[in-house]
């Protein structure tokens, strides 16, 4: 089966067939599986089985979607994160490694039974993970997108974990909600025009959460603003940003008066994400 793949995939132009070869093995893997209904090791004990003609058709129109450059975690409807499944559309970004250390970070500086909210929750994939690695704290989540909000619930529900879902725009629906312990986020801080935008899976993931339409810090100046009148004494404000942005808004954080201001690094040693502790 697996070795007559470019001979089952019906609907696929000649042209796109030679750009096969473009398309990562993991991609292959991932939308076979999908289209099959099945799993790795399905696939390797079912490699002799022949597809009927509907897995045939379907995985075809998976590879043509990709070879146009739909991202993989949108045609599947899922990507993995933190260990666990989360649900995906076009209306959230998808959740990527990167932002693994935002949530390690928050679980580091997370006390029991403590608080902590994921602003711009998108899938809630942040929220999620914290709630589902830690069920004694008490975690709230909020969005702009009643869309994204609608993903985040059917996530939170999915992988077991109580999360309190907010619309809202920034800090406007918490009102005079009790202090957080940590707040989170992952906001958008792509530069308006950046090239970035026009490339690769960006290309089809909702703008609104990539970019300020600015120069990329405007939603970072409203958490480090906004975030002291929400947090308890001494608690902590963690941001996922740019690559290129930890010295900017390191000074964003000492200008408003931040404790022990510091950035931390990916896997890549980039430094992604900057945060403070509460200004006393």
């Amino acid at each position: 089966m697996i070795a007559a793949l470019t001979e089952i995939v019906a609907g696929v132009t000649v042209g796109a067939l030679q750009r096969q070869a473009l398309l990562d093995a993991l991609d292959w893997r991932v939308l076979l599986c999908h289209a099959l209904q099945t799993n790795r090791v399905g696939l390797i004990t079912g490699a002799e089985r022949a597809l009927t003609d509907d897995e045939a058709r379907c995985f075809g129109d998976l590879v043509q979607r990709r070879l146009a450059g739909e991202p993989v975690a949108y045609l599947v409807g899922e990507r993995e994160f933190f260990g666990l499944p989360f649900a995906v559309s076009d209306a959230v970004l998808i959740p990527r490694p990167d932002t693994e250390l935002l949530v390690e970070l928050a679980l580091a500086r997370l006390p029991a039974r403590g608080r902590v909210l994921d602003m711009g929750t998108g899938s809630g994939a942040i929220a999620v993970s914290l709630a589902h690695t830690r069920p004694d704290a008490n975690v709230t989540a909020l969005d702009v997108s009643a869309d994204a909000l609608a993903v985040a619930r059917r996530n939170a529900d999915a992988n077991g974990t109580r999360v309190t879902l907010l619309h809202s725009d920034w800090f406007d629906a918490l009102g005079k909600a009790a202090p957080f312990d940590v707040i989170a986020s992952n906001p958008p801080y792509i530069a308006s025009g950046d090239h970035h935008l026009s490339e690769g899976d960006l290309r089809y993931e909702p703008v609104s959460a990539l970019t300020d339409h600015a120069d990329g810090l405007s939603a970072l100046r409203i958490l480090v603003a906004g975030a002291p009148a929400h947090l308890a004494p001494q608690g902590w404000l963690l941001m996922e940003h740019g690559y290129d942005q930890a010295e900017a808004v390191r000074a964003l954080l000492t200008a408003a008066g931040y404790t022990d201001v510091q950035s931390w690094r990916d896997l890549a040693g980039i430094e992604r994400v900057s945060g403070g502790r509460s200004p006393l």
